[in-house]
């Protein structure tokens, strides 16, 4: 059958690039894969494989750094916890907009949070001889599980769609009874299915986190982009949900990336609650000669990992903080463009025979936000992807991700509005050459 684009040249590529099978391809695989192809045809993918801002970066942060470059900080070393002033809007930015207390000294820069869980998912691992093993709540993003593989660290996971309300509580007893557990990692919005816990899915992590003395930690990339409530108002409610209400144990990532469409400056932060900062472990004394959490992060790990985050990259951060606490930047409404991408986007796929796999946040839909899933009946999720480039269309397979689900993961930020005509064209094609009974 003719499809949009050869599947000679899209199998060439797959050869030359020596991928196995494209269903169990990193998201930078397909990246180069489509490149590849696109590069040897005359007509362009809609690309949705990658989570990347399709929005120019904040402009307050922009002129902010050109300033602080201008003034010289190029040539001088950052401390490697951060710089005053980027500390001290963090601890004002999460007060305000999560409504949770945490001293400038836990506020720590970070080279993106990617740096960030890294460091944190280290140290972690050695705080306890006998917690030899971190939990992933599924699905997720796929390059943490890299990291621990590069680390040689243990790791589970569990793929929460089929645990959520009290089920995740009967879920996560039975893993952290056990008594092996030192972390449960998960991100809120979710990468990749966009679902939301509740307030009492995170009281329930926060509970057993204190219980069994582990340690979370709530990846923020999507920041406030739950667009289903309105989440900017600096110190009013509501608030961006987090399990920090419930305890003590935790560590927060939080993006630049995403919220202010500002990463290819790489720099994020990492909130290490005061409690968990200022802890004490004997078991990281023999392997960092530090015992401290927080002293341990900055002082070894960051310390040897880069030396510290740009200097300038934390002045902008410092003065996007600094304006959305006051109230001059709401980057809230910048980025809803992307939930509005996604609700014509998931229409169009809908129309076609596909179904949103991960549909449900409790008895809500999911959100419209920045990534949405997608299965077709009768194909594995790997089959799915493998079909859909041969019409231009890329995404990643939700195996990628921890999920248990056969479907795809779908980033909206890079399919631009003027490609939503060939999105339909492709879709109602494969739709025709693949019917449903």
């Amino acid at each position: 059958m003719s499809t949009p684009f050869s599947r000679e040249l899209v199998d060439e590529c797959i050869s030359q690039l020596r991928i196995d099978e494209v269903g169990n391809a990193t998201i930078r695989e397909i990246v180069a894969l489509v490149n590849a192809v696109e590069e040897k045809s005359s007509d362009k993918f809609i690309r949705m494989e990658m989570g990347v801002p399709g929005l120019p970066p904040a402009k307050v942060g922009v002129e902010a750094e050109i300033e602080a470059l201008k003034s010289g900080v190029a040539s001088k070393y950052p401390m490697i916890d951060g710089i005053k002033p980027l500390k001290e809007e963090a601890s004002r930015f999460v007060k305000l907009f999560m409504n949770v207390d945490v001293k400038p000294q836990g506020c720590i820069p970070s080279v993106g949070s990617m740096q960030g869980t890294y460091s944190a998912f280290m140290v972690a691992s050695h705080v306890d001889p006998k917690k030899d093993t971190l939990l992933f709540i599924d699905p997720g993003f796929p390059v943490q599980k890299q990291q621990m593989f590069v680390m040689g660290c243990r790791y589970e996971t569990f793929d929460v769609f089929s645990y959520r309300g009290e089920g995740l509580r009967t879920k996560l007893e039975s893993i952290l009874s056990k008594g092996n557990i030192n972390s449960i990692v998960y991100s809120n919005p979710n990468n990749p299915s966009w679902i939301c816990f509740t307030e009492a899915e995170l009281q329930i992590i926060g509970e057993l986190a204190t219980k069994y003395d582990v340690i979370v930690m709530e990846d923020l990339a999507y920041f406030a982009m739950d667009f289903r409530q309105n989440l900017y108002t600096p110190g009013e409610p509501p608030y961006q949900p987090t399990v920090a209400h419930y305890t003590d144990n935790y560590v927060l990532f939080i993006s630049s990336s995403k919220i202010f469409s500002y990463a290819g400056q790489r720099i994020g932060i990492m909130v290490i609650s005061d409690a968990l900062y200022n802890r004490d472990y004997e078991n990281l004394k023999p392997r960092f000669h530090s015992n401290s959490f927080g002293n341990t992060i900055t002082q070894r790990v960051l310390y040897a990992i880069s030396s510290g985050t740009s200097h300038s990259a934390q002045y902008a951060l410092a003065a996007m903080f600094k304006a959305a606490n006051e109230g001059k930047f709401n980057f809230v409404d910048d980025v809803k463009e992307y939930g509005e991408k996604a609700r014509i986007m998931k229409d169009l796929f809908l129309k076609n025979g596909f179904h949103i796999v991960y549909e449900k946040d409790g008895d809500q839909l999911v959100a419209d936000g920045f990534y949405f899933t997608v299965g077709y009946p009768g194909m594995t999720g790997e089959e799915l992807l493998h079909n859909l480039l041969y019409y231009g269309v890329s995404a990643i397979s939700l195996k990628n991700t921890g999920s248990e689900k056969e479907g795809l993961r779908a980033c909206v930020s890079h399919v631009s509005r003027d490609q939503f005509d060939d999105l339909e064209k492709r879709l109602v094609q494969f739709h025709n050459d693949f019917p449903l009974n």
